[in-house]
């Protein structure tokens, strides 16, 4: 019991890295994202390589949400729970490899050499990054959402209305993923927003959750779900 309620306290922590770090990630990006001259500009580029390594923190923290929970949910469904980890893991390698190109734009604003008709090429380096995310935060992560609520509903780890959260956002964010790849809504935009609110609140109930109370018995362990024993036969004569 002990083992596992440090477990929950582990995975709770990281999912909440996951989100402290994504969202000031993306606000140090900001000079970046908004400004197409920033590579032949004069903005800070220190609070870019911050949000470069709050990202590679990101993606580790994503792996260690994982690894930690493995142990617990392969009780469920161990194949399920090896698509979990696998998918959380190509999440995590999409989101650093979208922090290259942001590093390469702050090492092209020293080379005055390509400065001035740097300005395709930074947008290109930003647009591989905007590439990145959708890809890993809404496809990948809108894939593993769904493994995850769906064994944490079946071993009732956790209260039913968590993973029904991840239910229902699971599918919403892949489909926003999908449409913005499509053009038919933009990346920053009302309805991406609106899709990510359930997959967001999954995770933050989750990780509150586990921190306060830990899991709960799990379903397989109720003396309710044990099979009724067997009728005795008699003996033979």
């Amino acid at each position: 019991m002990a083992s596992t309620r440090r477990t929950a306290v582990i995975a709770g922590a990281l999912y909440l890295v996951t989100h402290v770090t994504s969202v000031t990630a993306l606000a140090l990006y900001r000079p970046l994202l908004s400004d197409a001259h920033f590579i032949t500009g004069s903005g800070p580029e220190a609070q870019v390589v911050l949000g470069a390594l709050l990202e590679v923190v990101l993606a580790l923290s994503i792996v260690g949400t994982s690894v930690a929970l493995f142990p617990v949910v392969k009780r469920t469904n161990e194949a399920v729970a090896l698509g979990y980890v696998g998918l959380r893991t190509l999440e995590a390698a999409v989101i650093a490899v979208g922090v290259v190109p942001l590093l390469a734009v702050v090492t092209l604003r020293h080379d005055l050499a390509v400065r001035s008709g740097a300005v395709p090429l930074g947008e290109a380096m930003v647009a591989l990054h905007n590439w990145t995310f959708l890809v890993g935060p809404s496809l990948v992560c809108g894939t593993n959402t769904v493994l995850l609520a769906y064994l944490l509903y079946r071993s009732r780890l956790v209260p039913r209305f968590i993973p029904v959260l991840g239910l229902i956002g699971g599918p919403l964010v892949f489909t926003s993923g999908a449409a913005q790849m499509f053009g038919l809504i933009d990346q920053i935009s009302l309805w991406a927003a609106l899709a990510a609110i359930p997959v967001f609140a999954w995770e933050i109930c989750l990780a509150l959750f586990m921190l306060a109370k830990g899991f709960r018995t799990p379903v397989e362990a109720h003396p309710a779900s044990a099979p009724f024993p067997s009728t005795p036969q008699p003996a033979a004569l």
